[in-house]
């Protein structure tokens, strides 16, 4: 190939910042939604790059306000999806536009899609004859879901959006969170994005106390990543698939930050930061079962984690 007379990367990827290696990893493998996504976040925090975001978004959008389109990687195909929506959700608010009109012709999507008890199912029927993982199951008739359910509920209260959806929603996640008697990481990720948001916060706390002495006792969470061996993967995870005290207190303010102590979630940032491959991206650790798919979340989960780190101080 003929030089272009463009200065040639370094030729040490250590020798870069974790920032600036993420950077280039973005670049080569991103989705144009993580390339602007990431834009945002970590090069120029303004109005026109969340315009960018916006657009890129836009194209999983579909006729009835929902999003489809492969924007989770998992489920492939067109149709519009609880999980992609709720997606798209955490999107919009990452970059200040989960409000006004756009987010009260999601809330029309949702409340059509949800069954009898005002909830969102995980999968909605109309996935089937589209590629979807082989873990995630289509049923005619899909439960109310909190995996589903909680992160839209907590984003919508979050930004103080009023829909008359919100109402049994909310109710279904306040009786799903305060029953739980076991659980899984997955499970309890949706709780506090719920428990974080909602506006009852003395009985969120106090829910949120109880999920903690119950992720303690059913070792959900590594305390320690260097023995993560001693800590059991869920039933139906991938091998390796373990969380940890970040996966759950994603930012110091979280309430998920009082179950662990200052130790225990500075060894999880030492262990998210070394997490980081050569190419510069942080990996997927749950069950990968098509080429693409990989790829296409890795630069999603990169972002995650610098956002992370970030949320606690860490140098980027």
């Amino acid at each position: 190939m003929a030089e272009t007379g463009a200065s040639p990367l370094p030729s040490s990827p250590s020798a870069r910042t974790p920032l600036s290696r993420a950077e280039s990893f973005v670049w080569l493998t991103a989705r144009v939604l993580e390339q602007r996504r990431f834009a945002y976040h970590f090069l120029e925090t303004s109005s026109a790059a969340a315009d960018a975001v916006e657009t890129a978004l836009a194209a999983y959008r579909n006729e009835d306000e929902g999003y489809g389109h492969a924007l989770e990687p998992d489920l492939r195909g067109p149709v519009s999806q609880p999980l992609h929506t709720g997606h798209a959700l955490r999107v919009l608010d990452s970059v200040g536009r989960c409000s006004g009109q756009r987010v009260e012709r999601v809330c029309r999507y949702l409340t059509a899609v949800s069954t009898p008890e005002g909830a969102l199912p995980a999968v909605h029927p109309s996935q089937r004859g589209y590629p979807c993982a082989p873990f995630v199951p289509i049923v005619d008739d899909p439960p109310s879901e909190l995996l589903a359910t909680g992160p839209v509920v907590g984003l919508l209260h979050r930004n103080e959006v009023w829909h008359a959806w919100l109402f049994r929603a909310t109710d279904f996640c306040w009786s799903a969170v305060e029953s739980l008697k076991t659980s899984h990481p997955y499970e309890i990720q949706a709780s506090v994005a719920f428990l974080d948001n909602v506006p009852d916060r003395s009985r969120a706390r106090a829910a949120a106390d109880r999920l903690g002495r119950l992720v303690r006792e059913q070792g959900l969470a590594v305390l320690d990543p260097e023995h993560e061996e001693d800590y059991p993967v869920a039933p139906g995870y991938a091998p390796g698939e373990r969380h940890y005290p970040y996966d759950y207190a994603k930012a110091p303010e979280s309430l998920a930050r009082s179950w662990f102590t200052e130790e225990e979630i500075a060894r999880s940032l030492d262990h998210l930061e070394s997490e980081q491959q050569e190419d510069g991206g942080w990996p997927v650790n749950w069950r990968q079962w098509a080429p693409g798919t990989a790829l296409e979340a890795r630069p999603m989960v990169t972002i995650e984690a610098l956002r992370t780190l970030r949320a606690y101080g860490r140098p980027l």
